[in-house]
């Protein structure tokens, strides 16, 4: 029965993480049919991951007071629904509305998938069903470019895009036949009440890292809102710790420096991915006037590489320890680099070629980074706070991708040229991974001394 339980929470996590990527490659058909703008662009793509992320720790709370499965059902009926509405929609306004709603509706299922396997798998069974579940992830987001490109080919530009918001409905429909019926029923109830200035403070630093990307304007302010609400996080953190209520992340959490560094390394790692990914559609189609179908199969051996290199990072793992983490954080670096080098130097006709080539690295060095990291930092976890370390590490993945799509993005859509963008944006990815890298090698060699202690 646990594993029937797994089965809809792998399928809830393909829905509504495919959909997180899946719009990408549709962007300059979308952009076109809406007569969006830049801004607009910005929103559509990095609204869906804030609200996603905001939405999983009061939806884990939630679930923790009032049982999962119903609010489980909800957030997918909401996801569902909007779903339609955005691939409906007239205007960017509708859009950008209806997937901000749709990514709270996904945060919610998500939140429940998470506690859901804390709540049903113990042990070993818990760490590799958490293990699956984020190889799930990644594997979901490598693979949207490519579903999307195919759509966008069979369907046309002008409405192949709103196939790409539709793609979701059927999965997510006989998902929540399946859920209805196999999600246990069971409820729990904890003491306290979620920590909702917290939250709020956790959204306005998000939205304020995000904005000076997307606007290009009033920039000392946001960096001043940014500094206000860090401050205001850290004593409100601190405040309802003295007064015994339980804080937006659990202290123990933040007492727990391998829980913090891992966290940091998750968030550059899935941030860079998604906002690499992004600008590698957005270059082969408004750059290099490729079709959808073709920038697909640019895109299509990460997925592969990703999916083979998941399928071996444990049994790397078994050999070279957290090293594997900081071979593929070192891999993914030296992929990006030479991917802006090869656009830099090489002529359009030999382009995709290449950068194909790149791209099976790719996702070979993400299949070997991003769920052995994930599923070390919640080993690291302090045995009071397992319960929500899942949610936490979530959340911050979900922040980091939607203030890095709008950083990135921003940089490469008011750049130059195509090819000069496209440098920017990847040197701006790696820098990241660079210091990601910086913290797994930390991490690597304390462990070690651990292990010999």
């Amino acid at each position: 029965m646990s594993w029937r339980v797994l089965a809809v929470c792998l399928a809830a996590g393909v829905t509504t993480l495919v959909d997180q990527s899946v719009l990408t490659i549709a962007l300059p058909s979308m952009r076109d049919s809406l007569s969006a703008g830049d801004t607009d662009v910005q929103w559509i793509i990095s609204g869906y991951s804030l609200t996603f992320g905001l939405a999983l720790v009061p939806g884990g709370s939630l679930g923790d007071a009032r049982g999962r499965r119903g609010l489980f059902l909800l957030g997918l009926a909401v996801f569902l629904v909007c779903a339609v509405v955005a691939a409906t929609g007239a205007g960017a306004g509708t859009v950008i509305a209806a997937r901000l709603v749709q990514g709270a509706g996904a945060g919610l299922v998500n939140s429940q998938v998470i506690g859901t396997i804390q709540d049903v798998f113990h042990g070993v069974e818990r760490t590799r069903a958490l293990g699956m579940y984020a190889v799930v992830a990644g594997v979901s987001g490598a693979l949207g470019p490519a579903l999307g490109g195919a759509l966008v080919w069979l369907a046309g530009p002008t409405t192949g895009w709103r196939w790409c918001l539709l793609l979701s409905v059927p999965f997510g429909l006989v998902t929540l036949w399946f859920a209805a019926r196999r999600l246990p029923r069971s409820t729990r109830t904890t003491p306290g009440r979620l920590d909702g200035w917290g939250l709020l403070c956790v959204g306005a630093l998000t939205v304020s890292l995000m904005m000076p990307f997307i606007t290009g304007t009033h920039i000392a302010a946001w960096v001043a809102t940014a500094v206000g609400s860090t401050g205001a996080l850290v004593v409100l953190h601190r405040r309802r710790v003295r007064q015994g209520k339980a804080p937006l992340i659990h202290p123990a959490l933040t007492r727990s420096a391998p829980y913090i560094l891992g966290t940091a390394v998750a968030m550059a790692q899935f941030g860079s991915a998604m906002a690499a990914g992004l600008v590698l559609v957005l270059f082969l189609q408004s750059g290099l006037g490729m079709s959808a179908l073709t920038a697909a199969a640019v895109t299509l051996p990460s997925a592969v590489a990703m999916v083979a290199a998941s399928a071996i990072a444990w049994r790397v793992v078994r050999r070279i320890g957290a090293h594997a983490v900081s071979l593929g954080t070192a891999v993914g670096i030296v992929t990006l680099l030479v991917g802006a080098i090869l656009v830099a130097t090489l002529p359009v006709a030999v382009l995709p070629v290449a950068l194909a080539v790149v791209q099976l690295a790719w996702g070979a060095a993400n299949g070997l980074a991003l769920s052995p990291n994930q599923a070390r930092v919640l080993q690291h976890a302090p045995a009071e706070a397992a319960g929500v370390a899942g949610g936490i590490l979530q959340m911050a993945q979900q922040v980091a991708a939607a203030v890095c799509l709008s950083a990135v993005s921003g940089v490469y859509l008011r750049s130059g040229t195509a090819e000069g963008a496209f440098v920017a944006a990847s040197v701006v990815c790696a820098g990241l991974l660079g210091g990601a890298l910086v913290v797994c090698v930390v991490l690597a060699r304390w462990e070690g001394r651990v292990r010999v202690g």
